[in-house]
């Protein structure tokens, strides 16, 4: 009996480097080469399987891999027996029609009796049902975006970031289709044991997340305005509130949202609060 949980991940690209970087600050090592197909943490019971991003969803069903990091749209797209377990908030993008820019979109219905190339026919055909729309989906892999500037369709529908790469090929970006973004993918049926590592692997990653997306704050502020304060943050609990040697005053502790961090900032001040440090937290356990 294998006693590892097998988790595949893209073998080469952003992803891949994505989920290194997620795994090592899981707290998790591995000492693998260049090229590998495979390596095993010396520290946690996982193995990583490296494989091309599309074959994933298959090997999770197939059971040779019992999870996967992958992109949102390339699971759904391929339809296998996998289970979304967590979003992991990075590699987002989103799958978009395109059409060349010189022509005249108004709505949907322009899609009507046209030619789609993409490479998530799956995905392409299910918003085309969605909204009543008879068309032609051509599926092809790799460098979609070229497909109408060489006749071969009339619209594309392909991942967009930046939208840098429609814009060099005279494309334009008109409808979403879906926002997509990393997610950790299992096998539904996985053996009881490797339901318990998957779980550990789950609290790590979320102490992780947790982390990023808050700061540690200290600021001394004078007393009558210690309920004001913690009223605008209030901490995971409640702060933590220390009297300093100034009569009057104390040393406040807080964790706080860093987008809400600074929207909140000036009225802080307006407080009176002073000296306000702001410290990135490596793990966070509620």
């Amino acid at each position: 009996m294998n006693t590892l949980l097998r988790v595949a991940i893209q073998k080469s690209g952003r992803l891949q480097e994505d989920s290194l970087r997620l795994f090592k600050e899981s707290g998790l090592h591995f000492n693998n080469g260049k090229d590998q197909l495979k390596a095993q943490a010396d520290n946690f019971p996982l193995e990583l399987l490296f494989l091309r991003d599309d074959d994933i969803p298959q090997y999770i069903e197939d059971s040779v891999a019992d999870a996967g990091i992958i992109g949102e749209n390339v699971l759904i797209e391929k339809q296998k027996k996998n289970k979304i377990i967590m979003r992991l908030g990075f590699a987002r993008c989103r799958l978009s029609m395109a059409v060349p820019r010189t022509e005249n979109y108004t709505s949907t219905s322009w899609l009507h009796g046209k030619n789609i190339a993409t490479s998530y026919p799956n995905l392409v055909k299910a918003f085309l049902n969605e909204k009543k729309i008879s068309a032609g989906i051509h599926e092809i892999s790799g460098s979609v975006e070229i497909a109408p500037g060489i006749g071969l369709a009339d619209a594309i529908c392909d991942i967009v970031s930046s939208g840098s790469t429609l814009m060099s090929n005279g494309l334009k970006e008109v409808e979403t289709v879906m926002q997509s973004e990393a997610v950790l993918a299992a096998n539904p049926e996985l053996e009881e044991h490797k339901k318990n590592i998957l779980s550990e692997l789950i609290f790590r990653i979320n102490a992780v997340q947790k982390a990023q997306n808050n700061k540690y704050i200290l600021m001394n502020c004078p007393n009558e305005s210690i309920e004001k304060i913690t009223s605008v943050i209030p901490g995971m609990k409640s702060p933590t509130i220390m009297p300093l040697t100034k009569p009057g005053w104390s040393s406040l502790h807080s964790v706080v949202d860093e987008n809400d961090f600074w929207k909140k900032i000036n009225l802080l001040k307006s407080f009176g609060a002073e000296g306000i440090l702001v410290i990135p937290i490596e793990k966070m356990i509620a």
